[in-house]
């Protein structure tokens, strides 16, 4: 597959990271020479500098032969005009990353196709849809739905209040056989394990579930995941994504949003009906407390600075705050979360490229996602008639030792499968993949 992708930033370059792990032919276009040279020196990719805005560039980067292209830079209208240039030249399909929340809308999406961009994406917008997803479920540290919450991913962390520290898999699903749950991964000192029968849970793991719909209070009642209703969040302002964020939350909670920058507070007022604005500098302790820090049952840090999100969920986790998250810039720190204590920390630019990446999958892929610090892969396929897939049960199929399937839709109904469950053609599968299998994987479920 030819990809071509414009903007080497933080998104094209883990975008470029995931598929030139794919043996993918790809070119990557920016006009800074030396974010090209740290992708050429680091990957196995193309480099082209130059505008991808300019129909030289284009033609350069032989984007008429291109089965994809990516717009991912900065700048939301080079996005838009690179884009509706390549289709013009022929790319097969485009994806565009766009900041203006009101383009999402589907009527002005329904005018980008129309114009070529087959797919527009806003960072900023998905970070938030997961904010509010785990504002909601607060007992978990990520979370990740499929077919509209029918089937959930959920990321737990296991303390010493959890009645399935010491026990194994098999001792937990026979315990818990009345539930609709299975886990599909465990993170445990940075590695990542495809849990067993007889894999034993420890003090310290972190456990990831797939889990229907209806039994997810329950599951996490009887894993000893305490049920706590969020009424109070405090918000430390990152400009318009915590604009964005106060308001999709302040209708449902009670919102209180810090920021130093007077322009910002000015445009929270015109914008936020109900939540309380504060200006003052959001890496203030003493501010955070005098503004009720201790009475929060949530704390989302999305300013700016890594470093300062981290450090005040520390503090807020210190003062008793049930829930904290914390925005981050640097793709290294997703992988510390469970281990310094933040509850979760969150990248908009690695959920983005999550978001894009099942645009260049194979076999059916209808949705894909990643755990922070865990090295594979959570992918949702249609099973095509005739596939060898539904051939055998599950325990008789010969699918890739990394692998597991963690649930089925069938006909709009949830199913955790057990090993003498068979696949039927048009069955949705979630698929927890280790990365080194994803090929394999995809094989089994290609259209012939």
């Amino acid at each position: 597959m030819k990809i071509v992708i414009a903007g080497a930033g933080d998104i094209g370059f883990h975008l470029s990271k995931l598929l030139a792990n794919e043996q993918h032919d790809i070119v990557l276009i920016d006009t800074n020479q030396e974010v090209l040279d740290y992708a050429q020196n680091h990957l196995d990719v193309q480099v082209l500098r130059g505008d991808a805005t300019s129909i030289n560039t284009l033609k350069q980067a032989e984007v008429d032969e291109a089965d994809l292209f990516l717009a991912v830079t900065t700048s939301e209208s080079s996005n838009i005009v690179s884009s509706i240039l390549a289709k013009k030249f022929g790319a097969e399909q485009t994806v565009a990353r766009v900041s203006n929340g009101e383009f999402l809308e589907p009527f002005q999406r329904e005018i980008f196709q129309q114009l070529g961009i087959d797919k527009i994406f806003s960072p900023a917008k998905l970070a938030v849809m997961e904010i509010e997803r785990l504002i909601k479920l607060s007992e978990v540290t990520d979370i990740f739905e499929f077919e509209n919450g029918k089937i959930t991913l959920l990321g737990i962390s296991l303390d010493d209040d959890t009645p399935i520290l010491n026990k194994s898999i098999e001792q937990i699903t026979t315990k818990y056989k009345h539930l609709n749950f299975k886990p599909i991964a465990i993170l445990r000192n940075n590695d990542t394990l495809i849990p067993r029968d007889k894999t034993i849970l420890l003090r310290g793991d972190h456990i990831y579930l797939i889990v229907t719909k209806e039994d997810i209070k329950k599951v996490l009642k009887n894993l000893g995941k305490k049920l706590v209703k969020v009424n109070n969040i405090m918000i430390l302002s990152g400009g318009e994504i915590a604009i964005q964020t106060a308001k999709l939350l302040e209708n449902q909670y009670n919102v209180t949003i810090i920021d130093g920058d007077r322009n910002v507070c000015k445009r929270m007022a015109e914008t936020l009906h109900k939540s309380l604005i504060v200006k003052g500098d959001p890496s203030d302790i003493d501010l955070l407390k005098e503004e009720g820090l201790e009475e929060m049952d949530a704390f989302i840090a999305l300013t700016r600075n890594s470093e300062t999100n981290i450090i005040t969920s520390l503090v807020a986790e210190e003062a008793g705050v049930f829930k904290t998250i914390a925005m981050v810039d640097n793709i290294v720190y997703t992988h510390i979360s469970q281990s310094i204590g933040v509850d979760t920390l969150i990248n908009k630019k690695l959920i983005a490229a999550n978001n894009v990446f099942r645009f260049v999958r194979k076999g059916n892929v209808e949705a894909i996602t990643s755990i922070h610090g865990v090295d594979a892969e959570i992918i949702e396929y249609a099973v095509s008639e005739g596939s060898v897939l539904t051939q055998k049960s599950l325990k008789d199929l010969n699918f890739p030792k990394h692998a597991l399937i963690g649930g089925v839709i069938r006909n709009n109904e949830a199913i955790i499968p057990s090993g003498d469950f068979q696949l039927r053609s048009g069955d949705k599968v979630i698929v927890f993949a280790m990365l080194e299998s994803i090929g394999s994987v995809e094989k089994l479920f290609l259209v012939e």
